[in-house]
């Protein structure tokens, strides 16, 4: 975690039926992840503005402030956050919480 934001790692499938985020997840390399589905495409970027624009819809943020930093031709990407920790990390919890629920 930074002072100023956080990087979350998800696993994104693209063309999906629905926009959802469906909770964490481990691979087989041992790596926890957010899984997300999206309806966009993964052509032209579509899928990974669609991955943040979901993030910070659920987490009631701008989208400005969600952005993909790593990954953006894999599914496996890493999310920078610019917004206060410990405020996001409560908005995280809820978020989890709705996923598992």
């Amino acid at each position: 975690m930074f002072e100023d934001r956080i990087e979350l790692a998800v696993r994104l499938t693209p063309s999906a039926a629905s926009d959802r985020i469906d909770g964490p997840a481990t691979d087989d390399a041992g790596q926890t992840r957010l899984k997300i589905r999206v309806r966009a495409v993964a052509e032209n970027n579509k899928a990974n503005r669609a991955v943040e624009a979901l993030v910070a819809k659920r987490l009631k943020i701008a989208k400005s402030l969600v952005s993909v930093t790593s990954g953006t031709t894999s599914r496996n990407k890493i999310l920078r956050i610019d917004h206060e920790p410990q405020d996001l990390s409560e908005r995280l919890d809820t978020l989890l919480g709705e996923a598992e629920g």
